[in-house]
């Protein structure tokens, strides 16, 4: 059974439910003005901290693979003509990569751990 840090696992689920729900407003409130692919990693980095934080003995492999998936799910929302977003791949893009390099990191951390 995969061990789960409580306040962690709080944290990312107040932090998914935020950054969802600002996805998928039609007209979010702009928190900083930096470029949306930069909000995007920052969104999606902060969410893959969390989840590794949250679940120390997860797979880095399933967490990276459901966090694209959901970005991916987020992109496929914003093309819903009424929410007034845009679909694109390359937020997705920015997403993933982000997710990648994030847990590469961690995987280093983890294994310089062991030595």
């Amino acid at each position: 059974m995969t061990q789960v840090r409580v306040p962690w696992f709080f944290a990312l689920v107040v932090a998914t439910a935020f950054a969802v729900g600002m996805a998928l407003m039609p007209h979010p409130v702009p928190i900083i003005e930096v470029g949306d692919k930069w909000q995007h990693m920052a969104a999606f980095g902060t969410l893959t901290l969390l989840s590794v934080l949250a679940f120390p003995t997860g797979s880095l492999l399933r967490i990276g693979e459901r966090l694209s998936f959901l970005g991916a799910m987020i992109e496929v929302l914003q093309s819903i003509p009424a929410l007034h977003r845009d679909c694109d791949i390359m937020d997705w893009m920015a997403d993933t990569t982000i997710i990648v390099a994030v847990l590469v990191v961690v995987r280093i951390g983890r294994g310089a751990q062991r030595r």
